[in-house]
């Protein structure tokens, strides 16, 4: 059985950090992992320290441009997943899918149903799946990739902060999202406020997984443009987000 994760949080919180720290610690093991960026923003490639310039987005346009060209009687759906393949990017550790943005204006309904069968498909031939989600709720209404297994809602440490963590958590129940599991992971905690976060958690009603420490190496590497993938052991937030790993079964 596949392990679909998907990882969301306002934007400046930190999502896609985790996202690349989590990649980090499941290509240590024997598990087959496919990491999705389904940020338009395409932050995920460097952060893991590799390139992908090919998206799923730039399919949805070929066939949204395309589809009246083609014989009535040519499988549509074959054709765009054989172009979807040619997106995914093969590494040594993991593989790499990048969704993108069409270009275009105008209703894609047609190739979000298309891709909803498509993504089943691939997701399958994977032990985990890793996703790098937007900020916003709009992706979990499309339902593109069904079924994920855990949610987890980065946020950083102050209370309006949590509330959003709140918000996001109720609109998940509120599409009928097929969510098994909604974490909180507050990231960016210092010693001064990591109290009052944990208490915050519980008045809000929320299950809180992890508490990742503020890591000046991540700020350094940020300011440089240079990956995460590769921080050392003792990076602070490696070691938290091993945990917050083990705690999800990973």
């Amino acid at each position: 059985m596949t392990k679909i994760i998907a990882i969301t949080g306002k934007g400046g919180t930190g999502k896609t950090a985790i996202t690349t720290l989590l990649m980090r610690h499941l290509t240590k093991s024997e598990k087959v992992v496919l990491a999705i960026d389904a940020d338009p923003d395409t932050n995920l490639p460097e952060t893991l320290g590799c390139e992908a310039d090919r998206t799923i987005g730039d399919i949805k346009e070929y066939m949204m441009n395309e589809r009246d060209n083609m014989p009535p009687d040519i499988n549509k759906e074959s054709i765009f997943e054989s172009k979807i393949y040619e997106t995914l990017n093969e590494l040594p550790d993991y593989d790499l899918l990048v969704m993108g943005r069409p270009e275009g204006s105008g209703c894609y309904c047609y190739v979000n149903n298309l891709l909803r069968g498509i993504m089943d498909r691939l997701t399958e031939n994977y032990d985990v799946v890793i996703m790098d989600m937007e900020a916003g709720l709009e992706h979990f209404s499309r339902k593109t990739i069904r079924n994920i297994d855990d949610l987890l809602v980065v946020t950083d440490g102050s209370r309006r902060g949590m509330r959003t963590a709140e918000r996001i958590s109720e609109l998940v129940h509120e599409l009928e999202t097929d969510v098994h599991n909604i974490h909180v992971v507050a990231n960016k905690v210092t010693e001064d406020n990591k109290e009052q976060i944990q208490k915050t958690a519980n008045e809000l009603g929320l299950k809180l997984i992890g508490l990742v420490p503020t890591d000046e190496k991540i700020a350094e590497r940020d300011l440089a443009g240079e990956a995460l993938y590769d921080l050392p052991e003792d990076s602070k937030a490696v070691i938290e987000v091993e945990r917050i790993a083990a705690k999800l079964g990973l």
